[in-house]
């Protein structure tokens, strides 16, 4: 074949090759990799601003501010925009002397920067600051506002509202609670800018932004500070380990205060430990001792197979027998025959295990069950332990007499606070609650009321009337309560002192001090429930409910009554 022949056939074949080449370059261009492209292309071409929602407020029941968030500013840049080194450096030097950053710490920060899309340079600024870089318009740098949870009462309502992290979203408490109603919903502009990363226009994304919804809560801060003040200074006063409290409105359930010592600042929750930051109100079930005789005497009545009049002989101290071991009283008395008034004046264990023996193990279990011991009460609070009311076919001669004087039963502070609302309301069940009313982005108002009791009354409302204004009267005025006593208002309450069981046996030096009761006793206004863990026996002042607790219920309870009448 002639050369001229070769040349004819090669140079249509490469250019036909060549073609084809651009044909599969143009299609593998337009269609395979055209996502990838638009994509990119918009990356250049837009700039996406995210407007961050206000995050709901948290107030008390007087409108006193709980949580709120405040407007911050952070001065940013856009680090893909400055791969020419020597912009870089005009830029840093442009803003180092409004912000008081050395142009060399600036283009580090930039450079270093892992997002090509965003890099905080200074968080917060001032408004001055904030008003001379944008005067000075420099591309790709940007002033950013975001919002700041702050909590003014600090540690007075820590373990009820909680906190938020670092990316504003609840963690614990309210805030963790009704984080899809506080948090609102975000916004975001797109804007067309140049090479330069200058805007040119906006696009409409309809991403809208929503403000979060606040929050009006039950919580009353001055009673909280009540509380807490009082619950703080015995602690200290007997080295406890640490103590709760919690006050009720009887009728609603709608929580006034909730107190766990040791206590935090939510603003600073990543220093707290985890003692601290444990609402101990809700997650620390005990062994309740003689404030649980009251809900036993109750139910006891309530069946009929007690009455008011009958008398327990109480063996003088010493009650034995096959099936339930040897039962003793707090502090050896020696009674011999007592009616159910006088068995919960005294606090007599023996009484309260024969009252138990003579209601049987069954009717016992469902009462208790009835009063909502062994689940939770279904406040709206993340963390709620239900306590440990074991199964009835696990129970044996011991537990048909020592749950009726508070032992072999774990509770929780909060699941006392609502049986005592239970015999203070006349006998029906109420579910402690917090939510009191929400807020929306408009100002317009949806108020919570309490869930109904669709399950009738717990317990006959002259039982309910006669424990309270009868028998818890009299622990008040003749018996073990009497540090409890005020004289303007007749009040109600029981005291507890319980061993602490430790590994299936119960430790002889520790205890936990109680006492629960409410006022007036004719027409309640409060249910106060308090529990102090470990008050320390070598100070030799006393370690009992009605030494140590006692006197805390009755500070609580002059406070509250005294400013709930000035309302």
């Amino acid at each position: 074949m002639s050369k001229s022949k070769t040349i004819l056939i090669v140079i249509p074949s490469l250019l036909i090759a060549v073609f084809c080449l651009l044909a599969w370059r143009i299609f593998h261009l337009q269609y395979v990799r055209a996502d990838y492209y638009n994509k990119t292309s918009q990356r250049q071409q837009n700039a996406i601003i995210t407007q961050s929602p206000q995050r709901g407020i948290i107030v008390d029941r007087r409108n006193r501010i709980l949580a709120a968030s405040n407007i911050i500013e952070t001065v940013f840049a856009e680090p893909r925009a400055f791969a020419d080194i020597d912009r870089l450096k005009d830029t840093a030097a442009r803003l180092q002397p409004i912000i008081d950053i050395g142009a060399h710490k600036i283009s580090e920060i930039i450079h270093a920067s892992g997002n090509p899309g965003f890099v905080k340079i200074k968080s917060p600024i001032t408004a001055s600051e904030r008003d001379e870089i944008n005067a000075a318009r420099m591309p790709a740098i940007g002033v950013q506002s975001s919002w700041q949870r702050y909590y003014p009462m600090h540690s007075l309502t820590s373990h009820i509202v909680g906190f938020v992290g670092v990316d504003q979203a609840g963690l614990d408490g309210v805030e963790l609670k009704y984080n899809e109603k506080l948090k609102g919903k975000p916004g975001r502009d797109i804007l067309i800018v140049d090479a330069f990363r200058k805007p040119l226009s906006a696009r409409d994304t309809g991403d809208r932004l929503t403000d979060g919804s606040g929050m009006i809560l039950t919580i009353d801060s001055v009673i909280q500070q009540f509380v807490r003040s009082a619950l703080i200074k015995q602690v200290k006063a007997y080295n406890a380990e640490s103590a709760t409290a919690v006050v009720m409105d009887p009728y609603t359930g709608a929580i006034l205060a909730m107190v766990s010592i040791p206590d935090y600042d939510p603003a600073a929750y990543s220093k707290a430990s985890a003692d601290q930051l444990r609402n101990r109100v809700l997650t620390d079930p005990f062994e309740p001792g003689s404030i649980f005789k009251p809900i036993v005497a109750a139910i006891a009545l309530d069946s009929g197979i007690v009455t008011t009049s009958q008398e327990f002989y109480c063996e003088k101290g010493n009650y034995h027998g096959k099936g339930f071991g040897r039962i003793g009283e707090w502090g050896n008395h020696r009674f011999e025959d007592l009616t159910v008034k006088q068995i919960l004046i005294e606090s007599s264990n023996i009484g309260m295990a024969k009252i138990g023996q003579t209601l049987g193990k069954k009717k016992l279990y469902n009462g208790v069950k009835l009063f909502g011991f062994g689940t939770k009460t279904g406040i709206d609070l993340p963390g709620e332990d239900s306590g440990i009311l074991r199964p009835l076919k696990k129970w044996d001669g011991y537990s048909v007499t020592r749950i009726p004087y508070g032992h072999e039963i774990n509770v929780t502070t909060l699941q006392i606070a609502r049986a005592y609302c239970i015999l203070a309301n006349s006998g029906s069940m109420v579910t402690p609650y917090l939510l009191r009313a929400v807020i929306d982005e408009k100002g317009d108002i949806t108020k919570f009321p309490p869930k109904k009791n669709l399950a009738g009354k717990v317990i006959n409302p002259d039982v309910a009337n006669w424990i309270v204004r009868q028998a818890l009267t009299g622990v008040i005025n003749e018996g073990t309560g009497k540090k409890a006593a005020l004289k303007k208002w007749q009040l109600f309450g029981k005291t507890g002192t319980a061993n602490i069981a430790t590994a299936g046996k119960y430790d002889e030096t520790n205890y936990v001090t109680s006492f629960a009761g409410g006022g007036p006793a004719e027409n309640p206004a409060v249910v106060v429930v308090l529990s102090i863990r470990k008050p320390d026996k070598s100070l030799k002042k006393g370690y009992s409910g009605g030494r140590v607790a006692a006197p805390v219920f009755r500070e609580i309870m002059q406070k509250t009554l005294t400013y709930l009448e000035s309302q």
